[in-house]
């Protein structure tokens, strides 16, 4: 096939066309947003029940049935699926050509880009759920005892908890040498942006290690201990921490955190490399 032109057109060409585009970059932006109203709503209800302001622990799925009841929740609700969805395409995008109209990536990256995307994927159809009013919540622990009861179950349910923990050391890595800032347009940052941001990302990063890190651990256990009652989601892990020595100061401050994580990936929307 040849356009007007005379050259050729490809299946490579227009997916190439579409990544340069400048809708592409807007979608993916959004993704940034979506991204950040998610841990920003998980965060501030953390937040207010460690000060005893009646908020409760939830998941990502809890976040959208918050968003579904608020003013103009369905509309909300819409554009966040949207943002969501075109999150995971920007990284399937970044999986599988390896590059974006801004960056570049190595392997490791693209296999992260895969797992991310299915990630948000998942949270994109969950939202929908969330407004076709067809989501059921399954708790970890029905999820993990289904799990187990497969044929190398254990081994299953462990090694999840064992990627749960390596996502959580990526994720300190990258808070404590401020390695995110390396897909961020600093150019374009003023000092005191580029400092701002520096600080933010640390605390977000770190805060989502600590989840990630309880979540595998606690995925572990129960696989270790063939007890699936063990296995916690992200509320589950946010409880973990309230019922520990000074409960509210730690979901406090992991829940600043999570809020931190939300501005940060805001800030992303403005900053990143797509």
């Amino acid at each position: 096939m040849a356009d007007v032109y005379g050259s050729s057109v490809t299946p490579r060409r227009v997916t190439n066309d579409f990544v340069d585009s400048r809708a592409f970059e807007l979608l993916s932006r959004a993704g940034f947003v979506a991204r950040g109203v998610v841990y920003a709503i998980i965060g501030v209800l953390a937040l207010r029940l460690a000060v005893g302001d009646g908020g409760r622990l939830v998941n990502q799925q809890g976040a959208f049935h918050t968003v579904a009841r608020q003013p103009l929740g369905t509309a909300l609700l819409v554009a966040l699926a949207v943002g969501l969805g075109g999150y995971a395409l920007w990284r399937f995008v970044r999986a599988g050509l390896g590059r974006g109209p801004e960056g570049r990536d190595s392997s490791f990256e693209r296999v992260a880009a895969l797992a991310s995307g299915l990630v948000y994927a998942a949270l994109c159809v969950l939202a929908i759920e969330v407004l076709a009013g067809t989501s059921r919540s399954t708790s970890p622990d029905k999820a993990t005892a289904h799990v187990l009861g497969w044929p190398a179950g254990v081994w299953l349910v462990g090694a999840v908890g064992a990627v749960f923990i390596g996502i959580a050391a990526y994720q300190a890595y990258r808070g404590l040498t401020k390695d995110f800032l390396e897909d961020a347009k600093t150019q374009e940052m003023g000092a005191l942006t580029r400092r701002w941001i520096g600080w933010i990302g640390l605390v977000g990063h770190l805060a989502r290690a600590v989840v990630f890190g309880l979540v595998g651990i606690f995925l572990a256990k129960a696989a270790l201990a063939y007890e699936p009652k063990d296995a916690v989601g992200l509320n589950g892990a946010l409880g973990k921490l309230l019922d520990r020595s000074y409960g509210p100061v730690l979901l406090g401050v992991v829940a600043a955190g999570l809020i931190a994580f939300a501005v940060y990936s805001w800030s992303d929307a403005r900053f990143r490399k797509i």
